[in-house]
């Protein structure tokens, strides 16, 4: 798996100020920007933010936002990772990209089994075979690249690899680092949560410093108490006691 940052807002410390401060002052968020930025004070403005975070006071976030590249991930992670509708996503096509030869995500329960992982990889071997097969024999029908490789996909694997582009706003990143960086989260999209995290807490720290699993900031578990990893209380106990 490869994160790296694309591109995040520039002067996201005097953006969110400008844009808290515009719905209390007269002048323009452009004019309260303007002079902000002059002061270069970054502290007295990341101060500010963690107190509007610890208000839960968060539409002024949804200016900023991060756009990462994301390589060597399974389509059962970004099929996980598209269910977060407040972002933007361009995906590796399998329509047009030809998947010969593919490379595979081997889930850490199958890697560590000798048994397991020398079936699985004798299994990928055997349908990577069979997709050169069909690509071999579409091509015969006269089918164009895309109709050929749109048609040979479907026996490819949730396994496969991919590479996706995600731009989120701060608000959608504190949401999903809420969801899945949680030890209940599927494994793989769980390590995706946390290499984003580790580089918007680099980033922006004012922001994301205490972001995290949801129960971090609710001191309890909000699940089931049956599926409680256990880090916290479950939310039926806190009741209970009162």
């Amino acid at each position: 798996m490869k994160v790296k940052l694309l591109n995040y807002s520039k002067d996201a410390l005097y953006v969110i100020y400008s844009a808290f401060r515009q719905c209390y002052s007269s002048e323009s968020a452009f004019e309260i920007f303007e002079k902000v930025r002059k002061e270069k004070e970054n502290k007295k403005y990341e101060e500010f933010i963690k107190n509007l975070i610890s208000c839960n006071h968060l539409s002024p976030i949804e200016h900023i936002s991060f756009t990462f590249s994301i390589s060597g991930v399974s389509r059962a992670l970004t099929h996980q990772l598209v269910r977060h509708r407040i972002a933007s996503y361009s995906q590796q096509s399998q329509r047009y990209v030809e998947a010969k030869d593919f490379e595979y995500v081997i889930p850490p329960s199958i890697l560590k089994n000798p048994k397991l992982k020398k079936e699985f990889i004798k299994l990928m071997k055997e349908i990577k075979a069979k997709y050169d097969f069909f690509v071999k024999e579409l091509k015969k029908l006269n089918k164009t690249s895309e109709k050929v490789y749109e048609d040979a996909r479907y026996i490819l694997p949730q396994a496969t690899q991919t590479k996706i582009v995600v731009t989120m706003n701060c608000r959608e990143l504190l949401h999903f680092f809420n969801e899945r960086c949680c030890n209940r989260a599927q494994w793989e999209i769980r390590r995706l949560a946390y290499e984003m995290l580790d580089i918007c807490k680099k980033k922006l720290p004012s922001v994301f410093e205490k972001a995290g699993p949801k129960c971090n900031s609710l001191g309890y578990c909000p699940e089931p108490k049956k599926f409680s990893c256990g880090k916290f209380p479950p939310k039926e106990d806190m009741i209970r006691n009162g």
